[in-house]
């Protein structure tokens, strides 16, 4: 299928061939018929995209103390290689369409195949969507006006949260596409709605539904017109960087007066202003309660009605049912209409004086091109030689696993991905995979010997099983699994297959590991180590922070640590405790004990400063003592021959990646099964060590 998507490395939007996205439970798996292009919100990403690095940084000066932030502990070189990994990675255009549903996933009951609906999906040709972010079109609504749907509910979010009256005079600067929605929906409900806009064309558009225009952007002419009071409320749609917007908003309302900004502008406010009209200010959440919460939009949770009577859903309902009954008219507001194959010319007419109101995107009629798609795959099967498939194109696949596996020259043939978009894009790069969306595409592919898996990390123990069970080498990225039973049915799944299996420790293959490791001197006295992982906190709503699902930070990430501990000492561990910080969910305290009689500390803190190095261990054994600071420097204490050195930034990812594929014709494994199942399995104990408060065999 087509998609267009946008690269940040160059802001210049592609028209690229995906695979159809992948069916998730509490999905809805869609063919477009219609879908709207934001120009406000498209064009903006694109004039970042094109921006410079400077340019970025500028627009983002948080990103920009981050990136400095990196630097200083990380080094330039591993700086440069994350940002470019941020900015190689496109993203999907467009978030606003209609269309007819294929399939349903498991457990969704009221919408079915044949059905109209109206969601954000992208613009592309197949679009899979939750079921909280689609909604039913009414016979009597054109898929075209369906497709504003979404824009429809920014509009009314912003105009819910100024909570209007009948009568009352709400001000709306700003008459883009998201203006012109805003002033159809207050006039329908009873308002007064003055414009304030630059171009004349957009004034006399909303003028021609009733919205009176305003010749100057400042509070006299309001004043004028509302008997010296002041507009009620003031809901701004423009885009603009400076904030002169936000306070002639304000100069324009009446005391106690309500603002609003759905819009994009500074947000410097003139306090005077705001304090003497006792003025409220909020700003508008794109489509209504429910958005950017994971339980709402990705596992299907919906707020009761008699608690929260306007989520995104009931504003997609609310809009398509205002197009219906004739409230909402949105054919004027369509300039233009173009085939989907010819959507680029779109985003040319973006960039000029006149880029017009709404530009709607028209899909080709066929069912689906799963066919084609399908032929070209079987075509590809039929090239010979052996390969790698890679599962996973998130951030750490893309950026540190796929220029591994190119530098090595290795043979890919698959990269799947959930949505089918990421993994495009890498087989894009390299210039000889396939994409695909469903594993077992590259399972069954004979060409494949060898997999490797980075995906998150709840579905690991699944995918490696079943690549295991299709006679498939593994390289697995840490955790291997999330409980000992998920351990012990891949142990099984392993002996059975007669397969190699690696784990994404990369730790130990670090130089400055091997080289500490060969600096100790050899015998039987046992190591004292302590680790410090200066993690750091994670967004609200990371993926990693769901512990129920994807298992938390300690099993997911600690583990990395307690393998290089096992490295060290080249012992088993026996025994571990652990403790977490009251109050604190991933801040934690390990005790590892091992067989040999050597101990190791390892704390794992959220709480720590950024410019602090990120991963600091200690290694003390007979006299002598090593450390590791940020594996960029080495330092010894109680050798003959001073120990110093520095070195860029490497944590072991690309000499792991060579061994394995080494691996792959004849050469040693570079772990051995004894050591992947004790790394593993202390790591799972660790977790249960947290919940219990006590130590924990081996």
């Amino acid at each position: 299928m087509k998609q267009i998507i946008l690269p940040f490395r160059n802001g210049q939007p592609e028209l690229i061939e995906a695979p159809v996205p992948n069916l998730l439970p509490g999905e809805v798996l869609i063919r477009n018929t219609a879908s709207v292009v934001s120009p406000g919100t498209e064009r903006m990403l694109i004039e970042f995209g094109k921006a410079g690095w400077i340019g970025k940084l500028r627009a983002q000066p948080e990103r920009a103390q981050q990136v400095l932030q990196k630097m200083k502990t990380d080094g330039f070189l591993a700086t440069l290689r994350a940002v470019k990994g941020k900015l190689d990675r496109p993203i999907s255009l467009g978030y606003s369409s209609a269309g007819i549903v294929l399939a349903v996933g498991s457990g969704i009951q009221d919408i079915r195949p044949g059905d109209r609906v109206a969601s954000n999906g992208p613009h592309a040709e197949i679009v899979s969507v939750a079921r909280n972010l689609i909604a039913k079109i009414p016979d009597e609504v054109l898929d075209e006006e369906a497709a504003f749907t979404t824009l429809g509910a920014i509009a009314l979010q912003g105009i819910r949260l100024a909570a209007p009256s009948f009568g009352e005079t709400v001000v709306v600067i700003g008459l883009g596409l998201i203006g012109q929605l805003t002033a159809q929906l207050l006039l329908a409900n009873g308002c007064r709605v003055l414009g304030a806009e630059l171009s004349e064309p957009r004034k006399a558009l909303a003028a021609a539904q009733g919205l009176i225009p305003l010749t100057q952007r400042n509070g006299d002419e309001v004043r004028a017109l509302t008997g010296g009071h002041g507009a009620d409320a003031v809901i701004i749609t423009a885009a603009a960087q400076h904030d002169s917007i936000l306070n002639a908003a304000a100069d324009m309302c009446r005391k106690r007066g309500r603002v609003i900004l759905s819009g994009v502008v500074d947000m410097k406010l003139s306090r005077d202003v705001f304090f003497k009209k006792e003025l409220s200010f909020q700003v508008s959440s794109s489509y209504g309660p429910g958005r950017y919460e994971p339980g709402y939009e990705q596992q299907g949770l919906d707020y009761p009605i008699g608690y929260v009577r306007w989520t995104e859903n009931r504003n997609f309902e609310a809009v398509l049912e205002a197009l219906r009954s004739k409230k909402l008219d949105v054919k004027p507001l369509i300039s233009s209409r173009l085939p989907f194959t010819d959507a680029l010319q779109a985003y040319a007419q973006l960039g000029t004086k006149d880029p017009g109101m709404a530009i709607v995107f028209e899909y080709p009629k066929e069912e689906t091109r799963v066919e084609t798609i399908n032929q070209k795959q079987e075509l590809a099967r039929q090239i010979s030689g052996k390969g790698i498939a890679l599962i996973g194109a998130g951030n750490f696949a893309s950026a540190v696993l796929f220029p591994a596996l190119r530098k090595e020259a290795a043979s890919l043939h698959w990269v799947i991905s959930r949505n089918g978009l990421s993994a495009a894009m890498l087989a894009q790069k390299s210039g000889s995979a396939e994409a695909g969306t469903d594993l077992q595409d590259a399972l069954e592919d004979t060409r494949i010997e060898a997999v490797v898996i980075a995906t998150p990390h709840s579905s690991h123990a699944a995918q490696t099983i079943a690549a295991l069970k299709a006679g498939k080498h593994v390289f697995v990225e840490k955790p291997l699994a999330l409980t000992r039973q998920e351990l012990e049915a891949i142990r099984q799944a392993w002996a059975r297959s007669g397969c190699g299996l690696t784990v994404g420790f990369n730790r130990r293959f670090a130089p400055f590991a091997q080289q500490a490791k060969s600096l100790m001197p050899p015998g039987t006295a046992p190591f004292n180590i302590c680790i410090t992982v200066n993690a750091g906190s994670l967004p609200v709503h990371h993926w990693l922070s769901d512990r129920a699902i994807q298992g938390g930070r300690i099993i997911g990430e600690a583990c990395h640590f307690i393998d290089l501990c096992c490295f060290f000492t080249g012992s088993r561990i026996n025994a571990v405790c652990a403790n977490r910080m009251d109050g604190a969910d991933e801040d934690a305290s390990i005790l590892l004990r091992f067989a040999d009689g050597s101990q190791a500390v390892l704390n794992y803190f959220c709480n720590g400063a950024k410019a602090y190095d990120k991963e600091r261990v200690e290694l003390h054994r007979a006299g002598q003592s090593l450390i590791i600071e940020n594996w960029r420097r080495l330092k010894g204490y109680g050798f003959s021959k001073s120990v110093a050195l520095s070195s860029r930034q490497d944590k072991g990812h690309e000499q792991l990646i060579h061994q394995w594929l080494g691996s792959l014709k004849g050469d040693e494994m570079p772990m051995q099964a004894d050591e992947i199942w004790n790394s593993s399995l202390a790591s799972i104990a660790v977790s249960e060590s947290l919940n219990e408060a006590a130590w924990i065999k081996i």
